[in-house]
């Protein structure tokens, strides 16, 4: 029996693969919480240093898997697929403070779409369409989406994306600040794998403190930030990786961060 999601650590990146291409990696309940065990595995793993997240097959994700919650037998209800699924997927990639990247390799759509927005940085293929597909079946949007969707886009836009349910080809996404970039298909996991292995490589430490900053610029109100800035500085300053990386710069070489 295959996985639902597959991992893989190689120097310093873990890549958590979602597997149930037959279904378009929807989700079922089964998928869910193993991609929040394997989450929180890579944020205890010392030794994983940034995170890939991508699907296998033709989709990235199609959101949830519309069998399971018809099914008399499987539906968990939606109170337990969003308090028990997805609310805590998006607060474990926010969490992480480790830099999570979204390798987008094909349709995303509803939960799906959000769970790629949700991340670091979002890379997708030229063939990557981008669906907030709630409307669609009469539901509104979940995942985080009206929470992330407006900051990345502005609220008019990501009204309409939302009320009208229409497609946005990765080109589109990249144009309105939805996601850092689009490349060719087939070398999506060539760049994917580059941008998650430079992150690795970079001092993850600062990098993980830099996510905390930006979550809690979501909500602070400037004087707060300042405060958080100035606290978190002080501790990156005082990092292994900082007296490294001026050492570098002094000694005019390349520094090897340890994310320490």
């Amino acid at each position: 029996m295959n996985l639902p999601i597959l991992k893989n650590i190689q120097n310093g990146v873990a890549t958590l693969t979602l597997n149930r291409p037959e279904v378009f990696n929807s989700f079922n309940r089964e998928m869910a919480l193993l991609l929040q065990k394997e989450l929180d595995a890579c944020d205890q793993d010392d030794a994983v240093r940034a995170i890939l997240l991508t699907g296998n097959g033709k989709a990235f994700c199609a959101g949830q898997d519309l069998k399971e919650v018809t099914s008399p037998e499987l539906n968990p209800g939606f109170k337990k697929i969003l308090e028990e699924h997805y609310n805590p997927i998006i607060s474990k990639i926010r969490k992480i403070e480790k830099p999570v990247v979204c390798g987008v390799n094909g349709v995303a759509a509803g939960a799906g779409a959000n769970i790629a927005l949700a991340c670091d940085i979002v890379i997708a293929s030229e063939k990557t369409s981008f669906i907030q597909a709630f409307s669609k079946i009469g539901l509104v949007p979940d995942s985080a989406g009206t929470f992330f969707l407006p900051r990345l886009i502005g609220f008019g836009k990501a009204s309409a994306l939302m009320m009208l349910g229409d497609k946005i080809s990765a080109e589109e996404a990249e144009k309105m600040g939805m996601i850092y970039s689009v490349v060719a298909s087939d070398s999506l996991m060539e760049e994917v794998n580059a941008t998650a292995l430079k992150l690795a490589s970079m001092p993850t430490k600062a990098l993980g403190m830099t996510k905390r900053l930006l979550n809690q610029s979501m909500t602070n109100d400037l004087d707060t930030q300042l405060d958080l800035e100035g606290k978190l500085q002080i501790e990156a300053a005082q990092s292994e990786d900082y007296a490294e990386g001026v050492a570098a710069f002094v000694e005019k070489r390349k520094p090897v961060f340890k994310g320490k």
